[in-house]
Formats: C-alpha cells, sequence, structure tokens
C-alpha cells in the first residue's frame, strides 16, 4: 500500500475501497456533524444511522444527499441514544461510533460501560490526532491530547502500539515514532524520560514490530533533520517523525490547539483502545475536522493487528 501522505489522499483512498462504513451518529442533529456525515456518503465510503434525533424535516437537501444510505434509530433522549448506538456496535450493525450534539460524559459512559461498552477488559483508552501541514510533506500523528492525563509506563506503551498501528493503517510499514519532552536529556527531574530509553530498547528488540523509537527527542528535532545536524544529535529518527507520542495531556492538548490556531493545520482524532472507533469531536470543531475524523476512523476498521492483538 502506498503511504497515504495527506487527508485529501485519505478520502480518496477510502473512496475507492468500493465500500461503505455504518456509521452510528449520537443526536447528529448540529450543522457541523450533518455536514460531515453528508460530505462522507458524497464521497462514497459512509453510511448512516442517526440514533436519537431525526433528521431536520425541511432540510430536503440534506435528505435528498443521504438518500439511501441513512436510516434513523428513535432514542427517548441522549443518554438512551447513546446506549442504542454502542449496542449497534456490539452487533456488528455499525462500525463506527460518532459523538454529535451530546455531551462527552454521556458518550463515554456509554462506551466505557463494564458490561455493555465498547472498551475491552485491560485495554488502555487514549485519544490520537493526525495533523497535516504542507511544509512537512506527509501526516504527522500524535498522541495524547484529550483522555490521559498523565500516562502511566503501561499507557504510554499502549500509545506507542496505537500510534504504530495507525502509522500501518495509513500505509507507513516502517513507523518513526518520537518521545516527546522539553529537550533531549532524559532527567531524574522528569521520571518519564528515564522510562524512554528503556522503551526504545525494546523497541529495538521488536516488541511493537518493525518500527524506530526514539526518545527524549523535542519536537523539532523529532522532525526537522536540520535541527538534529546543528545540535549535534544522532537519533534513528532522522528528523522525520511519523508520531510523536507527548508527555502528557497538557503538553499534547497544547500542540493540538498550536496546530490548528496557529498553523491553521488540517487536523482529525479518535479514540483508540476501544473495539471500534469512536470519533469523538468537540461541539466546536469545524465540519472539515469532522470529516476527516470520520475518514481516519474509517481506514483503521478491519486493520489487521499484530501477534493476534484487537484492531484498532
Amino acid at each position: 500500500m502506498t503511504p497515504i501522505t495527506s487527508l485529501k489522499l485519505l478520502s480518496e483512498h477510502l473512496a475507492s475501497q468500493g465500500r461503505r462504513w455504518r456509521i452510528a451518529v449520537v443526536w447528529g442533529t448540529d450543522h457541523s456533524t450533518l455536514a460531515a456525515v453528508t460530505r462522507a456518503v458524497e464521497c462514497g465510503f459512509a453510511e448512516a444511522i442517526f440514533v436519537g434525533a431525526a433528521l431536520p424535516p425541511s432540510d430536503q437537501s440534506l435528505r435528498s444527499a443521504l438518500s439511501g444510505h441513512v436510516s434513523h434509530v428513535t432514542a427517548s433522549d441522549a443518554t438512551q441514544a447513546a446506549r442504542l448506538a454502542v449496542e449497534l456496535i456490539r452487533d456488528g450493525k455499525a462500525d463506527i461510533l460518532m459523538k454529535g450534539l451530546v455531551g462527552t460524559d454521556v458518550l463515554l459512559r456509554a462506551v466505557l460501560d463494564k458490561e455493555t461498552g465498547l472498551l475491552p477488559a485491560g485495554r488502555v483508552l487514549t485519544h490520537m490526532a493526525v495533523t497535516e501541514w504542507p511544509e512537512y510533506g506527509k501526516l504527522l500523528f500524535f498522541t495524547d491530547a484529550a483522555v490521559i492525563p498523565y500516562p502511566t509506563r503501561k499507557q504510554r506503551e499502549a500509545q506507542v502500539d496505537y500510534a504504530a498501528r495507525l502509522c500501518r493503517a495509513f500505509g507507513v510499514a516502517r513507523p518513526r515514532i518520537a518521545l516527546i519532552h522539553c529537550s533531549e536529556k532524559a532527567s531524574e527531574k522528569f521520571p518519564y524520560t528515564l522510562e524512554y530509553a528503556c522503551m526504545a530498547a525494546e523497541a529495538r528488540e521488536g516488541r511493537w514490530g518493525d518500527i524506530v523509537l526514539d526518545g527524549p527527542l523535542d519536537v523539532r528535532t523529532s522532525c526537522d533533520a536540520v535541527a538534529l545536524h546543528v545540535k549535534g544529535i544522532g537519533s534513528p529518527l532522522e528528523g522525520r517523525a511519523d508520531a510523536l507520542v507527548f508527555p502528557d495531556i497538557e503538553a499534547g492538548n497544547t500542540f493540538y490547539k498550536c496546530m490548528t490556531y496557529f498553523a491553521h493545520a488540517a487536523t482529525a482524532g479518535m479514540l483508540c483502545g476501544t473495539s471500534a472507533p469512536v470519533v469523538l469531536p468537540s461541539r466546536g470543531d469545524s465540519a472539515e475536522t469532522k470529516f476527516h475524523s470520520l475518514a481516519m476512523a474509517a481506514i483503521t476498521v478491519d486493520h489487521p493487528a499484530e501477534d493476534g492483538q484487537e484492531t484498532l
């Protein structure tokens, strides 16, 4: 598979597969969610199941665009809608779960329910994002901007695993993953930097398959070969990282918002660790971001995992 290096190429790739992924949309009545789902349907890679509130009856253009590729499941309120949407996933009647105009806490309660939810026992729930800006020449994945405040060693290892597998879903045969810090020096003041060296050694022994893992590195030396050279740092990433693993949610979330606000970069995101992809956008996210997030989720459905592990 040729690596997918832009979000435009991602949607084109999905459209060429001759398949429509089924999206269970929870209370999808807001404009940006409707626009994102409509675009995915029109691109040819999605069909929608609106759970909860129905489509606006006056919106004939929307109904026409979705004709033949939309259905509706009635729910009395957002809580029931979230439970029913999760049930559709568990019953194999939907492939992707998407949040519409409903509180994140409401949806996550349904997703994380120990008996009827989507998070298998022992799995780590985290958030993966992808950003695109022309100067880099390829997509850049990063974690975690939304879920885990301060990752434990086990959670960070899961983030590396998810990052590697997500990169492979996008056609990156040998993912280059950077463990991020504010500098390139390990220090007892930042205990996680001492873990970085151990994790890099485990990667060299093949723990996560064929990947290149290095750290601590800052964002610039992870993504800029010139910066590596100027600082005199040797790194197997060679300044060409495919994914960044941030030390905590503060760093990851700040990076996410700087990329969108200052760099005007296109972005997308999804939850990883669940038995099916979950698109959990902010209510303020644009229709474009939500569309790209749907596409990101779709390419991970049924993506083969390594060593018999579950899919993303």
